[in-house]
Formats: structure tokens, sequence, C-alpha cells
């Protein structure tokens, strides 16, 4: 009797684990054929931007050809574009990538619809110039007009550049953690367990960006809405900054993984929702949540 009984229980416990691996296979096999269909998504856009970016490249050629009173311009504006689709094709798509690159092109073609305007602008009033040159006054009040429109041109696009260079950051993760006598950090998810906060991110490859040293500041913020860590303030040009840590990192161009570990004082690290904000700079490039139980 007690045989039977334990090959029924075998039998049922077979049937039982021959189930769960037909559901895992089924929600493996789901799981693989959404990822595919993602990629190839991720793949037509990445092609679609490179798509529109040769297309930018195309008609800055044709005005470059045929308007010579802003070519350095349009060859500026053109050299950008060829540094941006350099960038789309060595990078394997992703979505932050395509949400920045969509965004950088959108930018683009505004700024290429500018600068046509401006250049037709221009060349109209170069050729009104020619007709009048009998009016001395007349062609010096254009030639004012023209320079101070350049200058406001010029601004706007060094703004450009600078927008575009600027460091971006991907996959933000805070968390509370401990660090033992042997060194090791292990993660605690517990309020009364954790003795420091760690915020992990990616720094975004970027070749417009100059390269060398970037200072990288966290605040960390905790459910009472006090600013725990160092407590630091740093003075920029038109704003000061208090940190709850910082990272000076060596950024080349490529995508750099990086952590800061937050100190926190006794009482700091409290059960609730914690903010965490990144800057590069006085500049926020990203921030997330997490929570202590």
């Amino acid at each position: 009797m007690t045989t039977q009984n334990n090959n029924l229980t075998l039998k049922i416990l077979i049937g039982v684990l021959g189930a769960l691996l037909l559901i895992l296979g089924i929600f493996t096999y789901k799981f693989y054929n959404e990822e595919k269909q993602n990629k190839a998504i991720l793949q037509q856009e990445k092609d679609l931007i490179e798509s529109e970016l040769g297309e930018l490249i195309t008609k800055y050629d044709n005005a470059i050809a045929l308007n010579e009173v802003m070519d350095d311009h349009l060859l500026k504006a053109k050299e950008r574009i060829v540094v941006l689709l350099d960038s789309v094709k060595d990078n394997d798509a992703n979505l932050a990538l395509i949400s920045r690159y969509r965004r950088e092109v959108g930018k683009l073609k505004k700024e290429r619809e500018r600068l046509f305007k401006l250049a037709d602008s221009l060349t109209a009033a170069n050729t009104q110039l020619a007709t009048d040159l009998d009016s001395t006054s007349v062609a010096l009040n254009r030639r004012i007009i023209l320079s101070d429109s350049l200058q406001t041109q010029n601004t706007k696009l060094a703004d450009i550049v600078e927008r575009g260079s600027a460091l971006t950051a991907a996959n933000i993760k805070a968390e509370g953690v401990r660090v033992r006598n042997s060194g090791k950090i292990s993660t605690s998810s517990k309020a009364s367990r954790a003795e420091k906060v760690r915020v992990c991110f990616t720094l975004s490859p970027n070749k417009l960006t100059e390269k060398g040293d970037k200072d990288l500041f966290v605040q960390v913020i905790n459910p009472e809405n006090n600013l725990i860590g160092d407590k630091i303030s740093v003075n920029f040009d038109d704003a000061v900054l208090t940190y709850s840590g910082r990272n000076k990192v060596f950024y080349e161009n490529e995508a750099l993984d990086v952590c800061v570990l937050v100190d926190a004082a006794q009482g700091e690290l409290v059960k609730g929702n914690y903010v965490v904000n990144l800057f590069s700079g006085p500049r926020m490039i990203s921030n997330t949540q997490f929570e202590l139980k």
C-alpha cells in the first residue's frame, strides 16, 4: 500500500514538474519573440534615422553648391550632421539612443530650415545691395542689418553645438547598501540594515562631447525631504549645487559605467521613497527613485 502511494505521489510530482516546464518554455519562447520584434523595430528606426540624416547631408550639399554667402555656416552645420550619422552607425540600436538621436534629428531639421531661410534672405539682400550701390546710406544700413543677423545666427549655432555636446546618462539605479569588514558591498532594501546609498548609471556615448575629466554629482533626498550624505555646496557661474556625493571620471566619448557611493549619517536612512538626482556640473542629466522598507 505504501509503495502504491509513493508511486502515485511520484507521478503527480512528475506531472506538476512537466506542466511547469511547459509553462516556462511558453514564456521563454514568448519573451524571445518579443525581444526579437523589439530589436527589429529599433533597427528599423535606426535605419530611418540614418536615411533622414543622409537626406539632410544631400540637401546641405545642394545648398552649399548654390549659395556663396553662407558656405561656412552651411559647411559647419553639415559637419555636425556627418558626426551624428557616424555616431548612429557606430552604435547598436537601443531605446535610449534611438530617442536621443530622434530628438537630435528634429533639432537639425529645424536648424536646417532656419539656415536655408537665412541663406535665401542673404542672397536677396546681396542682390538688392548690388542694385542700390548708388545709395551709400541704404547699402550701409543693409550691411548693419546683415551683420546683426549673422551674429544672432552664430549665437544660435553655438547654442546648438553646446546642447549637442552635453553629457547624458542612462540606466540610472539607486539602492541601499552596507559595506562589510572585508570591503564587500551587499544590497539591502531595509532602512534598518542599509548604511549607504549606491547610485549607478551609464554615461552615454557622444562624439561631440569634449574628452577629459567630468565632475558628476548626486543628490539623495530621503522621505523626510532632507538631503543626506556630504551636504557640500559647489559654486558654478550662475548656480550653487549642494550634493550628497560626487565622482570625477575621465570620459572618452564612449559609454562609461559609473557608481557613486553616498554616506549616510545616523537616522538619515528611514523607511519610504527616496529621490535621486544626477548632475553633470550644474546641469541635471538624470533622476530616479527607490524605496527602503
